[in-house]
């Protein structure tokens, strides 16, 4: 993470320490940055058989992995949104 996105470092780590708990393969977890001018954009990319486990049954495990990081982008004052990208 660069210096740039300090304002959304506490929900980065968030994100990320919930998604490598929830895959097999955590090394190949990678979460890239997009940052708009009113909201900032946080893209899982997780290795091949792991999109499953983050999306769980009927988008449950993501829709939970978005409101908690949102929780903890307020914290940071920011606005943010979790894309799940295959």
């Amino acid at each position: 993470m660069s210096e740039d996105n300090n304002t959304t470092n506490h929900a980065y780590n968030v994100l990320e320490h919930i998604v490598k708990s929830v895959v097999e393969k955590p090394d190949e977890v990678k979460i890239d940055i997009q940052n708009n001018d009113d909201q900032t954009t946080l893209a899982v990319k997780v290795g091949d058989g792991d999109m499953g486990r983050v999306i769980g049954r009927r988008g449950r495990i993501a829709n939970a992995i978005r409101t908690v990081t949102r929780a903890a982008a307020v914290r940071d004052g920011v606005t943010i949104s979790v894309e799940f990208i295959d």
